[in-house]
């Protein structure tokens, strides 16, 4: 079942591919291919598949109907899932860069139990070096929050 609801998907995306590679320009233009032309086969190649795929699983004679994933596992994922969603939701009220070392601390703690010296020493090395490297010398703006302004960032 799982499957079939992937290749579902797999094929929709093959579709919308389709309709902007189409809305731009899919075809072979005088001095070489439209921007739509690789993308729109792409697609293409995405809805076959999708739809074979759909065909093996509802009706082949491999169909699978076991457990596609177990709550153990699954709690596996929300691990990573839930932090990584909240560290999104963070970085728009905090700043990207404190939003990361709160997300690397938290990361650090609770999946490898490291101690808080060692969290401090990485999370200062880290924030520092991006802060560096983004801001002063590339000069990319990143999400800023208020200790940022306190420095005149």
């Amino acid at each position: 079942m799982t499957e079939a609801i992937v290749a579902i998907g797999i094929f929709f995306i093959g579709v919308v591919m389709m309709i902007d590679g189409y809305r731009v320009g899919s075809g072979w233009a005088f001095d070489g291919p439209m921007p739509g032309y690789f993308p729109f086969r792409i697609g293409a190649i995405l809805c076959i598949s999708g739809f074979v795929i759909f065909l093996r699983t509802v009706a082949g004679k491999q169909r699978k109907d076991k457990v596609f994933v177990t709550w153990e596992r699954f709690k596996l994922v929300l691990k990573v899932l839930v932090p990584a969603v909240l560290y999104v939701l963070i970085t728009q009220l905090v700043g990207i860069y404190v939003a990361s070392a709160v997300f690397i601390a938290a990361f650090m703690r609770m999946n490898g139990g490291f101690s808080w010296l060692k969290i401090a020493l990485i999370n200062v090395c880290i924030s520092v070096t991006l802060f560096l490297m983004f801001e002063v010398w590339f000069l990319v703006p990143l999400p800023k929050g208020p200790l940022e302004s306190l420095f005149g960032y």
